[in-house]
């Protein structure tokens, strides 16, 4: 008789874990909102003259964009939360365009008809934003599970996300975030775009206030013919170009000379180590500082010679510089400007640079200036030194100290109610960037001072592609005792 063999019985499928099922959903989810977002997620609408394109975009840092086709873009710290706001600017409708042109007197009014037109575009943009979340989520949950009761989960959980990210983002709302944008693009149409630093500082009340400006910024940036306007800098403030280290990098010359055209320049602060070595051979690299446009404060940095020094004083050859040492104060372009040259010089190794403490005896023999020239009723505007260490010690003694040096910016607010600005490389680290792994970027700041008071209101961080890149980003940034409404910190004296 055969034997009879018996086959094992199949063990029943273990069901996912319900922290498993959960995570699944959670990606269906995700998933679901992002496809709706990217299939129906914006809103067409006119802003004042121009048509626009608003979406809504899963972000982790969150915030508003708005690309100005073909200048660039503008980044606005507007809001945390995992969605982003971008704005295209399409075009700008010819006929409306025209009638501006025509009649300039309706510009008064395009801000209120921009924040029309911005908070209407703003509420559909939401309506349809949560119709798209949550047929995606709906439609790829059925999909995926093939049960009406799951799909409806899917739904409802991407409404609930979506309601959470539309409170973090309305807790979150900071309509100041105008006040300092972020401009990446052309770098001639920066000034334009980013607007005035006292017409933002002055101006802006409101968010749809602020927003208009900027929309209206960039209708200025267009005209009948297309071509790009002259920027108009407020007549009551005052423009410093603060560059340094500028390591013997020849293309200098070219981006601050643009600079200088650009922002309309009153000052051009050098903060040292225009050269290298500092021997005689490299003077001629200086010589394109004459035709700048603008008159070009120095300090000695620990790269440059008392040869070099001696070439720039040269008063003959350059009408248009004022070289500080020891505490000199030279009144130019409005401000009163004290400084103190680098008592090291590093390239060959020889004097004081051995000696310790020689940074901070050259501050504190700069601060001794500055407060006698205080006691003589002719306080300075600003300090200016090479080395950050120098720059500390004149705390209390002027409103703004600049320096240079580390290669990379520094802003501090000190405790005596001094501000330290250290700029980073104007060379882009100079010939020696081509050892390293990646291009060092070309670092400037233009800041804006009142012409009354003499204070700083606003700056803006300038950052250029290093060797055989051709980014350009600037950042405008406020000092927290410059914005509206605030008590600007006093300087304490002594």
């Amino acid at each position: 008789m055969a034997r009879v063999r018996h086959l094992p019985r199949s063990l029943p499928s273990t069901p996912p874990r319900p922290f498993v099922r959960a995570l699944g959903l959670v990606a269906v989810v995700l998933f679901g909102a992002w496809l709706g977002l990217l299939v129906v997620g914006s809103v067409r609408t006119p802003v004042g003259p121009m048509d626009t394109t608003m979406t809504l975009r899963p972000s982790l840092s969150g915030g508003t964009k708005i690309n100005v086709s073909p200048l660039g873009a503008l980044e606005l710290d507007s809001h945390h939360a995992p969605v982003r706001l971008d704005v295209d600017i399409d075009r700008l409708d010819p006929v409306r365009s025209e009638a501006l042109v025509q009649h300039p007197e309706r510009l008064a009014g395009l801000e209120d008809e921009v924040g029309a037109d911005v908070g209407a575009g703003a509420r559909e943009l939401a309506v349809r934003s949560c119709v798209a979340v949550v047929s995606g989520a709906t439609a790829l949950g059925l999909a995926v599970y093939r049960r009406p009761r799951r799909a409806l989960a899917a739904g409802g959980l991407a409404l609930a996300l979506l309601t959470a990210s539309g409170v973090g983002a309305y807790a979150t709302w900071n309509p100041e975030s105008v006040l300092e944008p972020k401009f990446s693009g052309l770098l001639s149409s920066a000034p334009s775009v980013v607007g005035d630093a006292r017409s933002i500082v002055t101006d802006f009340d409101v968010y749809q206030q602020e927003l208009a400006r900027l929309v209206t910024n960039v209708t200025k940036l267009y005209d009948a013919t297309s071509t790009l306007p002259v920027y108009s800098p407020n007549p009551a403030t005052l423009r410093v170009l603060h560059v340094s280290d500028i390591h013997l990098n020849p293309a200098a010359w070219h981006i601050i000379g643009s600079l200088v055209e650009q922002y309309d320049i009153d000052v051009i602060i050098d903060s040292g180590d225009t050269m290298d070595h500092g021997t005689a051979v490299e003077n001629s690299f200086l010589d394109p500082i004459g035709d700048l446009g603008a008159p070009y404060v120095w300090v000695r940095g620990n790269h440059d010679s008392a040869v070099t020094q001696q070439y720039l004083a040269g008063k003959k050859r350059f009408r248009n510089v004022h070289v500080l040492d020891e505490g000199r104060a030279v009144d130019v372009g409005g401000l009163r400007v004290a400084g103190i040259g680098d008592p090291e010089f590093t390239p060959d190794r020889t004097g004081p640079e051995q000696a310790e403490g020689v940074e901070r005896e050259a501050g504190v023999r700069l601060a001794a200036a500055l407060r006698a020239g205080q006691r003589a009723g002719a306080p300075a505007d600003i300090a200016v030194t090479h080395e950050p260490e120098a720059a500390r010690q004149t705390d209390g003694t002027v409103p703004l100290v600049l320096a240079g040096h580390v290669h990379h910016r520094q802003n501090e607010l000190m405790k005596g109610g001094t501000r330290l600005m250290v700029e980073g490389s104007t060379g882009g680290g100079g010939l020696r960037a081509v050892q390293n792994k990646k291009p060092e970027q070309v670092l400037a700041s233009v800041l804006y001072l009142d012409r009354s008071t003499r204070r700083l209101q606003a700056w803006d961080e300038i950052t250029l592609g290093g060797l055989g890149l051709t980014t350009a980003e600037v950042s405008r940034h406020l000092p927290e005792e410059g914005r509206p409404d605030a008590t600007p910190s006093p300087i304490r004296f002594g």
